[in-house]
């Protein structure tokens, strides 16, 4: 039988399933059905012990709030003795040696960490295909990619290998494939989540984020992971100094809301925005249509109106992140020399990863910096002042969450350009800083479709609120 997040936690805590058999459940799966589905690349052998442990935590009446949940875990995070690898034959034989952060939090709330999950080589890619291990496979739509660079992540959801999972997004890596596999994705704002532990593909843009089947699983996990952290200088904080300013950005970082309690509230009256960049980028008509009748659905249910809005130069977001991204990818990867650990990365990575770390080169040469890398901070810096004035008119905005359908594993696509547009909407997202997530709209030709909202930085209560609002009229 299957559960929401929340009944499987209710059942949990009341005794009616045990952690063990439910996390024996989801082993069980995974030895079934990952063959086919290539989600998973190392099982945790410790999780049936850690969750009779949990158990007896729960019948003494001190268990944590994920008590019992099984929880997968992209191979980009570090988690205690299990392997790193960054779906790299570089790391293959790198194993964690300390706790992340977000991990050290789910642990604390006695979550169990079933697994590692399959990605794109280095969070390189987005369509799950440039894993050293093979390529994921997409449940909801066999046959197709499932999306990248947390292909494995959202593939573990869909399949029915966990209850939630962690994956990391740079430009939609969480996002492109929760949309794909027909699940809920959050990208936090940047500052919300710590990073530390995470091998992270660009230091400016990742963020860790929670994938689920609902909207209350990724809430639920967002209010376990987020909030400052020491270890990671980029979280944000209270500063009183910004409260009697009126600087609400920061003002309020540190102050992690009770999503779930907030859920229950959901959200009426608000002013939605659909942008016409945003129509003419859409490649597939259809997936725009589907879009545009789900926030019309929503707004009419919630008595909410709907907006046109000018979002500028989001059109060049592709052509603005890449040349960042090969830089600091290029500048990150100096560590994966073969001398601590691991092989030397240019003689045993796939060849996106190489192509990242050539680009990064080149662009970094002292005659090609401010030619590249700098205009594209300059555009970045425009797409987030667009942002900001929109969101002085409108509360949210909604957007398709990829321009095109996934397209079928193996199929030859020799121009980067057109892999890299599948993230065409969720890149800006991250130049921005602002928080986004995405919820299931809907299938085209049985595919799934998801939909992509957008909130000002550090309003995830308004974006989960959002998200399970569209949840229920999509149901």
């Amino acid at each position: 039988m299957t559960y929401s997040t929340e009944e499987k936690k209710s059942l949990i805590k009341k005794g009616k399933i045990t952690a063990s058999k439910n996390i024996k459940g989801f082993l069980n799966a995974v030895r079934k059905k990952n063959g086919s589905v290539n989600a998973i690349l190392h099982v945790n052998e410790n999780a049936v012990a850690e969750a009779e442990a949990a158990d007896r935590k729960i019948k003494a009446g001190k268990a944590g709030r994920l008590a019992g949940l099984a929880i997968v875990v992209k191979s980009n995070i570090s988690v205690t003795g299990l392997p790193v690898t960054c779906a790299s034959k570089t790391l293959e034989n790198y194993y964690g040696t300390f706790d992340a952060d977000v991990i050290a939090k789910i642990k604390a709330e006695d979550g169990i960490i079933i697994g590692m999950a399959n990605m794109d080589e280095f969070a390189c890619g987005s369509s799950g295909e440039t894993s050293a291990f093979g390529a994921t496979h997409n449940p909801a739509a066999p046959g197709r990619i499932p999306g990248g660079t947390s292909s494995g992540s959202a593939a573990a959801v869909a399949a029915g290998f966990c209850d939630l999972a962690l994956g990391s997004d740079t430009g939609g890596s969480i996002r492109n494939p929760a949309s794909h596999c027909g699940v809920v994705g959050i990208k936090p704002s940047y500052g919300r989540v710590s990073r530390y532990g995470l091998v992270d593909m660009t230091m400016s843009f990742d963020q860790i984020g929670p994938l689920s089947n609902d909207a209350y699983g990724a809430a639920l996990l967002m209010e376990v992971i987020a909030g400052k952290s020491e270890n990671d200088g980029t979280t944000q904080f209270r500063d009183e100094r910004n409260v009697q300013s009126g600087n609400a950005r920061f003002a309020t970082a540190n102050k992690v809301p009770d999503y779930l309690k907030l859920l229950q509230n959901g959200v009426k009256g608000i002013k939605i925005g659909m942008s016409p960049e945003f129509e003419e980028m859409c490649s597939d008509k259809r997936i725009y249509g589907l879009i545009e009748d789900a926030a019309h659905k929503f707004a009419a249910a919630t008595k909410s109106t709907i907006k046109q809005i000018k979002l500028p130069y989001v059109d060049m977001a592709i052509q603005a992140y890449y040349p960042i991204v090969y830089v600091e990818f290029f500048s990150g990867t100096r560590k994966f020399d073969g001398r601590k650990y691991g092989k030397k990365i240019e003689d045993s990575c796939g060849e996106e990863v190489l192509r990242r770390i050539l680009g990064g080169r080149e662009i970094s040469k002292a005659e090609h910096h401010g030619t590249y890398y700098r205009k594209a901070l300059m555009a970045k810096k425009r797409i987030a002042e667009g942002f900001e004035s929109a969101f002085k008119d409108v509360d949210i905005i909604i957007s398709p969450t990829t321009p095109m359908l996934p397209h079928r594993i193996g199929t030859k696509i020799s121009d980067p350009m057109v892999m890299y547009a599948y993230d065409a909407y969720t890149i800006p997202v991250n130049l921005a800083g602002v928080c986004a997530g995405v919820v299931p709209a809907g299938k085209i030709d049985g595919i799934p479709v998801g939909l992509q909202t957008m909130t000002p930085a550090f309003r995830e209560e308004l974006l989960l609120q959002t998200l399970a609002g569209i949840e229920k009229q999509s149901l």
